[in-house]
């Protein structure tokens, strides 16, 4: 319990400091913003309670909040992904899942589970991030080719981080 409890530590911290060091100091363009940091999020065991699940959005969401200087942006994006992520795994992992000690991933639940997941919570956490930004329901369209263009980017980073350690922890067993 410990162990898990320290191995997410240092994983969160990790992510954090690759999202805020790497991923925030490179400009692809004005609609590729990927936020890879929800990732810890999404890989949380699927059994973790859902009160939990929105203390660690919240806090997730506080430190990008207090690195990016939005106040309260990416807070609001990660409790409304953390919300949804329950009602999403009740609808789409069985019983024995939900009760078990199951990391949502490639390695754990296949590719095309996980990407339908991982999209998904990564549209919803884009979709109120980038209209909370702006603020202004007159660029919808170009506030949704931004959502759509940096869900997809994400998702495809998220994926290809899944499969690298996907293949080390396959090449144990």
């Amino acid at each position: 319990m410990i162990i898990d409890f320290f191995t997410y530590l240092l994983r969160f911290a990790a992510i954090i400091l690759l999202q805020v060091l790497v991923i925030n100091n490179i400009q692809l363009s004005t609609y590729i913003n990927p936020y890879i940091y929800i990732v810890f999020i999404l890989s949380l065991p699927i059994s973790t309670k859902p009160w939990a699940v929105l203390v660690i959005s919240l806090l997730a969401g506080a430190v990008m909040d207090s690195f990016s200087n939005t106040p309260g942006l990416h807070m609001a994006a990660t409790v409304f992904m953390g919300y949804m992520r329950r009602f999403y795994l009740q609808f789409s992992t069985n019983k024995e899942d939900l009760e078990g000690h199951i990391e949502p991933g490639i390695s754990s639940k296949g590719f095309i589970w996980f990407i339908t997941y991982a999209f998904i919570m990564c549209f919803m956490h884009h979709f109120i991030l980038f209209f909370l930004e702006a603020y202004n329901i007159m660029e919808f369209f170009s506030i949704m080719a931004r959502v759509l263009m940096s869900t997809i980017f994400t998702v495809l980073i998220i994926c290809i981080g899944q499969l690298l350690f996907y293949r080390i922890a396959k090449a144990k067993a």
